[in-house]
């Protein structure tokens, strides 16, 4: 009997780490994954136990590549950013895979602002709103001044997911989606690096930029494999909708965190973009894609476990309520949507105790989510005549959210889009050219539309 052609994907998130086999449809045929403990670093702090990491991987691949009903041609890579390997001229770790939690020095950071213009004009060049430890090229930097002796040992780092590449392929790289993601690394007006880190001596530990359809033919077992360079996670979970859609369009990724993407605003970071928590990545072609993030997940689930002691129900009581459009018209979301005068601070003024019931108060909680979400959506819309807006991840499984959505981005068309594991899928379809002869599936996405002030 044939065997299933198939490429494995790993998608390395910061707590759990996935292994996928899909096959040329990109359909899941095999899927594990892993929590694996975190250790310390020297001082302390806790972070990626990369022994452990580098021992699951090839433990894994080991596994599915022992399947009798599926032959793996291909594997890929996705994982979570502002993380480096720094690899000596053994290729030995030289370091712990610092976390991007760990907190950055002050001092480091105002002198080095004060040398290129100042916080904001050099957070404007980058598109890299001022992160500490998140910006990673200032992790080298820090390195640099603080461990020179380690610094000095280092021929390479690696983000991570090109340091996974590696492990497969023995080759270094740098990829440009892990370069563009709040690195402080990138000039986005100039497309290029930024000046400072030939200033600061860091150039020269960074591998050649590679383009994320790269592949490299990896010798494992005695077989030939097709490997990508990886990429970083936000940006592959981009790929499958801009390979879907031609016209323009914003997606609303949800969860703890609603981030808006819009890849088709090319227009340089304002400084008021830059104070609401906007920034910008860069897509699996090189372009600029602007961005804005909301805390919405967590202040969700925060302001429900109040209303639900509020009223003594379970948690999950507003999974079984229906959208209520004359309940939402009440509330007047039109006109609140379209006033100038939506404040940040209003979003703290929740108070169950207000409501005569579960469901008033959660409708009025949502309202206030989708108000915020508005303004910050609105950062990165930009001009397109063209209105279409995808929401994906948690909150696009919410009737309640998704009607609310619709009904304040009225002129929109709406979308709740669902595919499944779009990290994975996106890091498959980087590198479909070099293994797949099919034709990709232009209905891999799967859309409910939401008509403004409906009962879908």
């Amino acid at each position: 009997m044939p065997k299933t052609p198939a490429i494995a994907i790993f998608d390395i998130g910061k707590t759990n780490k996935k292994i996928f086999l899909f096959d040329k449809s990109y359909n899941i045929i095999h899927e594990d994954s892993f929590r694996l403990p975190e250790t310390k670093d020297e001082d302390g702090f806790p972070c990626e136990d990369l022994r452990a990491l580098e021992t699951w991987i090839k433990k894994s691949f080991e596994q599915v590549s022992s399947l009798d009903e599926i032959e793996i041609e291909a594997v890929n890579f996705s994982g979570y950013g502002a993380s480096f390997v720094h690899l000596d001229w053994d290729n030995n770790p030289v370091t712990p895979l610092y976390n991007y939690l760990k907190p950055f020095p002050e001092s480091i950071q105002q002198d080095f602002y004060k040398k290129y213009r100042g916080a904001k004009i050099f957070a404007q060049k980058t598109a890299s709103p001022i992160l500490g430890s998140l910006n990673s090229g200032l992790q080298l930097l820090r390195l640099r001044m603080e461990k020179p002796e380690q610094f000095n040992r280092i021929r390479h780092s690696l983000h991570l997911p090109q340091w996974l590449s590696y492990l497969f392929t023995g080759q270094f790289v740098s990829d440009i989606t892990s370069i563009g993601c709040h690195t402080a690394m990138w000039n986005f007006s100039e497309n290029r690096y930024h000046e400072w880190l030939e200033d600061e001596g860091i150039y020269r530990v960074l591998a050649p930029i590679n383009r994320a359809e790269k592949t490299f033919v990896a010798d494992i077992n005695q077989k030939k494999i097709i490997a990508g360079i990886g990429l970083h996670d936000s940006s592959a979970a981009l790929i499958p909708y801009l390979m879907q859609f031609r016209e323009p369009f914003v997606l609303i990724s949800t969860g703890t965190w609603n981030i808006s993407l819009n890849p088709f605003n090319q227009t340089e970071l304002t400084q008021e973009e830059l104070s609401n928590d906007c920034l910008c990545y860069l897509d699996f072609k090189g372009k600029q894609v602007k961005a804005s993030r909301l805390f919405a997940g967590q202040y969700h689930d925060q302001e429900l476990n109040k209303l639900s002691e509020q009223f003594q129900q379970s948690r999950n009581f507003f999974q079984q309520m229906e959208y209520d459009p004359d309940l939402a018209k009440e509330m007047d979301l039109i006109s609140l949507s379209q006033s100038t005068h939506m404040a940040g601070d209003s979003i703290k003024a929740f108070d169950p105790a207000a409501y005569r019931s579960p469901e008033e108060g959660y409708y009025h909680l949502m309202a206030k989510l989708v108000l915020l979400q508005k303004k910050s959506t609105g950062y990165v819309l930009g001009n397109s005549d063209r209105k279409t807006i995808f929401v994906d991840g948690g909150f696009s499984r919410n009737s309640i959210y998704m009607n609310l959505i619709a009904l304040v981005f009225n002129g929109f068309k709406v979308y709740a889009a669902t595919v499944a594991q779009a990290s994975a899928i996106g890091a498959a379809m980087a590198i479909h050219g070099s293994w797949n002869d099919i034709n990709f599936d232009e209905n891999l996405i799967r859309l409910k539309y939401y008509l403004p002030g409906s009962s879908s």
